[in-house]
């Protein structure tokens, strides 16, 4: 049985106040939520999802001392088991195909964002070349600073600053199209 909002943060601020009773009736509570997010996410990858689960509650139970009382629960549970399930694809160099971008984002809540219909591609052809490779080898294709510099031939401090300097000219691209 899933658990309501409010007694999910009844445990917590419960834990916070050092009933060790209401942080491990929350902890038990957590289980089949985080799974049903995993769930939703993870498609192939089906076997990690109880190692991502446990890392999950590891994270809440290490981080209590940063959840605001005054904000929901569930909120800040799902920004920890996002950020967990980046870790893991990051350590797995698990990349998402372009094309699934779209379903990602509609899962994640962006259905209706400006920057989750633009495409891409068009993106990337409106700055640089050079910065345009740099963000499509590093944030698309997964690859590291090392790997993309030596696919590009130039230095890894290079593609460093192609990346931050293609991000900031996306930004302001983006910016300028919303308003």
């Amino acid at each position: 049985m899933q658990q309501s909002e409010e007694q999910l943060r009844a445990w917590m601020t419960g834990g916070l106040e050092g009933d060790g009773a209401a942080h491990a009736a929350l902890l038990r509570a957590l289980v089949p939520l985080l799974r049903s997010y995993y769930r939703r996410r993870m498609g192939s990858a089906r076997d990690d999802i109880e190692d991502l689960v446990q890392e999950t509650l590891i994270s809440v139970h290490m981080r209590r001392a940063s959840y605001d009382r005054e904000r929901p629960f569930v909120a800040w549970l799902y920004a920890i088991a996002r950020y967990r399930m980046i870790d893991h694809f990051r350590r797995q160099r698990i990349t998402v195909p372009a094309e699934d971008l779209d379903d990602i984002l509609v899962s994640e809540g962006f259905e209706d964002s400006c920057s989750a219909r633009m495409d891409v591609a068009t993106l990337l052809a409106e700055i640089h070349p050079k910065q345009a490779r740099a963000i499509r080898d590093m944030h698309i294709n997964g690859l590291s600073v090392a790997e993309a510099a030596e696919a590009a031939q130039i230095g890894q401090s290079d593609v460093k600053v192609s990346v931050h300097r293609g991000m900031k000219a996306l930004a302001a691209r983006i910016r300028g199209r919303e308003s």
